[in-house]
């Protein structure tokens, strides 16, 4: 009998072998081990402002940096966050809709990895775990893949989905038939499916955490991908979720 661990993926194996994009803030605070951070006290948006105004930073081009435009949709309308992004050295801002992505080239970037339009509600929601959701969720992602192959961007996230009352062996199950029934599409267009690990731990706000999701283990979610079989199915390793 074959030992078990053989099927568990060790960190290096995760990031060389499974990793498709990594989602990560524009932004990094190094707080020495003294610090102590009141998380009920807000940040202060002046340095963004700072930053909105600051000369465009030179970058070596060695690491491709990238920013979600959610994360700063309080302060900054979609045009603004390009503009920021482009300031800052980035190259892309992800997870925003097809009708951007012209914008986004106007000021030199791209979109790292494209969003699926599950409205209204969030894309993680209703996943591949449940074929309940399929003639939406296929339909949404088909669209995606569309998009992005007529705009060069090169990746489209997916989600398991929450659980609900589906067993996770059932949800594994489901997720790679559902995935199937696209990577053939995304194969032809050259585009690259990334499956996002999220946390369930966390509760104090809904995109810290996501409490029910289906896929909340990178080796669980690993194994979607090698069962989906396919160099266009890859794992996002977002290293926030993934170290909570």
């Amino acid at each position: 009998m074959a030992d078990q661990t053989e099927n568990k993926l060790s960190r290096r194996a995760i990031l060389t072998r499974t990793t498709g994009a990594a989602l990560a803030g524009a932004f990094a605070v190094r707080a020495s081990a003294d610090d102590k951070v009141d998380p009920n006290v807000r940040p202060d948006t002046s340095l963004i402002d700072d930053v909105s105004d600051s000369k465009p930073n030179a970058r070596k081009g060695r690491i491709k940096q990238s920013i979600v435009q959610w994360c700063f949709s309080e302060h900054w309308d979609m045009e603004k966050t390009a503009q920021v992004a482009k300031q800052l050295g980035c190259e892309s801002v992800e997870l925003v809709a097809p009708e951007h992505w012209p914008m986004l080239k106007k000021y030199g970037l791209t979109c790292a990895i494209g969003s699926v339009d599950m409205a209204p509600d969030p894309p993680f929601v209703k996943g591949f775990n449940n074929p309940e959701h399929y003639p939406k969720l296929l339909k949404a992602t088909r669209n995606a893949i569309e998009a992005a192959a007529a705009h060069d961007v090169p990746n489209v996230i997916c989600f398991t989905g929450m659980a609900g009352d589906i067993s996770r062996e059932q949800g594994q199950k489901n997720c790679v038939e559902g995935l199937k029934k696209v990577i053939g599409l995304a194969e032809k267009k050259g585009v690259t499916l990334c499956l996002e690990m999220l946390n369930t731990r966390d509760d104090t706000h809904p995109m810290k955490g996501h409490p029910g999701y289906q896929g909340d283990d990178i080796d669980y979610c690993a194994d979607i991908c090698r069962k989906v079989g396919s160099d266009r199915m890859k794992l996002l390793f977002d290293i926030y979720h993934v170290q909570i």
